[in-house]
């Protein structure tokens, strides 16, 4: 797989450089910032682009600009954002455009091998994935969400599996559950979340999406 970087950090970009290599991956392009990324995968194509959030020159969003921006350029490449933050505005962002070749892990898992990998082959198949650090904190804030409040315990469990990432095979093996229960599960989640008109096949992460969307206008609120 070849696969872009933008990352302003010398010293972390060269460390994912070597992560990448052993994992048999080729970096095509190792930029400093999100432009320099733009410009030179235009030259030297990837199926997937790892983005920092925030990169000069006024580390702010400027790994979230360039995602949008690749999306609309390379619909087809996998895009996975690093970041050292788990903030729930910047995953309803990088979402909110569409689901599809889209992935948002926290910097700590970078030293996972078989998680980063995982997670670049799932973006560039045109799956999505969300930071199950993210997916925890979400779970901390259900008592905020009127919503998640109708889920049952179990529901609940199943839905942070889906959001993970996780088909309902291999739910149902790991919650040690017949196929068939798995699937009346996540019917419920869809009817209780609202989303049994949604036909979009990332339908599993809109579930997820519903409590991005939530916990952001709550931290509105309160703030």
């Amino acid at each position: 797989m070849r696969v872009a970087i933008a990352e302003d950090s010398a010293l972390f970009r060269e460390g994912l450089q070597m992560q990448l290599s052993r994992l048999g991956l080729d970096v095509t392009v190792s930029a400093r910032t999100g432009d320099e990324l733009l410009a030179l995968i235009a030259q030297h194509p990837a199926e997937a682009a790892i983005l920092d959030v925030r990169m000069p020159p006024t580390f702010t969003d400027e790994g979230l600009r360039t995602a949008e921006q690749l999306a609309v350029s390379h619909p087809t490449i996998g895009i996975l954002m690093l970041s050292a933050h788990d903030e729930i505005a910047y995953a309803t962002r990088l979402f909110a455009q569409g689901t599809g070749y889209r992935g948002y892990l926290l910097k700590d898992r970078v030293d996972n091998a078989a998680a980063l990998r995982d997670a670049l082959e799932r973006v560039s198949r045109g799956e999505s994935v969300i930071d199950d650090t993210l997916i925890g904190r979400l779970l901390g804030h259900q008592q905020h969400l009127s919503r998640l409040n109708d889920l049952t315990d179990r529901e609940r469990l199943v839905l942070q599996h889906m959001a993970e990432g996780r088909s309902n095979s291999g739910i149902a093996a790991l919650m040690h559950l017949a196929e068939k229960t798995v699937e009346s599960y996540v019917a419920r989640i869809f009817t209780k979340l609202g989303l049994t008109g949604a036909q979009d096949t990332n339908r599993r992460v809109l579930a997820v999406l519903a409590w991005l969307r939530d916990v952001s206008l709550t931290a509105t609120k309160d703030g």
